[in-house]
């Protein structure tokens, strides 16, 4: 049993689309699979519908009005859409380009912020372990040890966005999904925010935005390309970048468009 569930995808895409508004489709007809415990890249020219894939892996597209979606995704062979939000949110975490720590909570607060959040009681010292580990697991809890009960603002960037999976992952999903999680960070704090997540991969599955192909060639183990709302291309990330099967799938890996 457990061996079919390592293989098993985690995530199945079947037929999606998702218009804004009437005819007007942001993602056409997708179908795709993501690895357990692997890191996937979504890579597209703005406007591609890259996000609105990765939202819509948690529902967090439905938050627009007029949504329409057609298709299914699967989370372990189950419907997300027949989840509840709050159940599904749980197992599928979400981190954005802009590290958004919760400004009026401490550092302690905002790891533990979706208990709260979600209602769920938790012993002080449940509390404090959840804390304690996120943070390590973000490699941040030796830098703010000291400063749990201070506010997250005087945090670097680098380090209010590892907060902020320290957060997401505090929840223990199954899934992360993260939207150019470095895109507002320099490169130093970029690379620390890459070796992270080449790390977390031993225990999560990652989905990720990005638009700098180069960092999706260092980090992802599959990429999938995206043009005009459609998935143009997916597979293994190495296959990808040296031979693409399709010709838009060269051109913007080669620059001649992006």
């Amino acid at each position: 049993m457990s061996d079919t569930h390592t293989t098993e995808p985690v995530l199945k895409i079947e037929g999606l689309s998702i218009a804004y508004e009437p005819g007007r489709y942001a993602v056409k007809d997708v179908s795709a699979t993501v690895r357990r415990n692997s890191i996937t890249a979504i890579m597209g020219p703005s406007g591609c519908g890259k996000s609105t894939l990765l939202r819509a892996m948690n529902r967090m597209h439905e938050l627009y009005p007029n949504i329409e979606t057609k298709g299914d995704i699967l989370l372990d062979g189950q419907s997300i859409f027949s989840m509840s939000v709050i159940e599904l949110r749980r197992k599928v975490g979400m981190v954005f380009q802009r590290p958004n720590p919760f400004p009026n909570m401490t550092i302690y607060e905002n790891v533990v912020a979706g208990y709260s959040l979600n209602d769920i009681r938790l012993k002080k010292n449940q509390r404090d372990e959840i804390v304690e580990n996120a943070l390590r697991n973000v490699t941040l809890w030796d830098e703010v040890k000291e400063f749990l009960f201070r506010k997250g603002t005087f945090l670097s960037g680098g380090q209010q966005q590892r907060l902020c999976v320290a957060r997401a992952i505090a929840f223990n999903p199954e899934v992360l999904l993260l939207d150019e999680p470095t895109s507002a960070l320099d490169p130093i704090a970029t690379s620390k925010i890459e070796d992270l997540l080449g790390e977390l991969k031993q225990k999560y599955t990652l989905v990720l935005v990005t638009h700098n192909m180069s960092q999706a060639a260092r980090i992802s183990d599959d990429s999938m390309f995206m043009y005009l709302g459609e998935l143009v291309e997916s597979g293994r990330t190495e296959t990808l970048f040296t031979t693409p099967k399709d010709p838009r799938t060269e051109a913007y890996l080669t620059g001649k468009f992006g």
